[in-house]
């Protein structure tokens, strides 16, 4: 018997997941060549491999992919995640700051910036989707950019000013181009 796996998003992202008339659900599993199991009661999602499946690592795709629906991420951008140079990153903000409702509006306020600058700003030089839902802020993107976005968000996170950050991203922008320009640049 082959094995499930099982995974719990909100409830009130549990219709996202599924999508209207069951399309977004359908392109998972087809994507992945799995089933999903949805309770819409409990958010639980049980992913089975189907006898299609012979790349043992979609199983963690569609498992990736559903996380980050859960996470906040429109399906647009979690079908990234079939893609093996994308990962997802969920910093759980209970972990730093501890329960404290305030708190987790103050870190999150931080990192969303006033009208979204800081967040779009963190965006548009990363190259790496931000979604900031619950307690959580959720990452998907290219493994040297998301590092980047990480580390920012954590910076903003322990109090860093957000012009800090800002010159920490442009910075780490002009560092990525240059290392792809220079590899760009060597001949064969």
């Amino acid at each position: 018997m082959s094995q499930i796996f099982r995974v719990r998003i909100p409830v009130e992202r549990v219709g996202v997941l599924i999508g209207r008339e069951g399309n977004i659900k359908k392109k998972i599993e087809s994507m992945c060549k799995v089933k999903l199991e949805v309770n819409s009661e409990t958010g639980e999602v049980d992913i089975a491999p189907t006898k299609e499946m012979d790349d043992p690592t979609l199983i963690f795709k569609a498992q990736n992919i559903v996380l980050a629906i859960g996470r906040g991420f429109s399906p647009e951008k979690a079908f990234k995640l079939i893609d093996d140079d994308y990962f997802l990153h969920i910093i759980n903000l209970r972990d730093v700051i501890g329960r404290s409702k305030r708190d987790l509006k103050r870190i999150k306020g931080r990192v969303i910036g006033k009208e979204g600058k800081t967040r779009r700003i963190i965006e548009e030089t990363t190259n790496v989707d931000v979604s900031i839902y619950g307690h959580t802020i959720a990452l998907i993107g290219r493994i040297e950019e998301l590092t980047i976005a990480k580390e920012a968000i954590e910076k903003l996170v322990s109090g860093s000013q957000h012009k800090t950050v800002y010159k920490f991203l442009g910075r780490k922008r002009s560092e990525l181009k240059k290392a792809r320009f220079e590899l760009w640049e060597k001949p064969l």
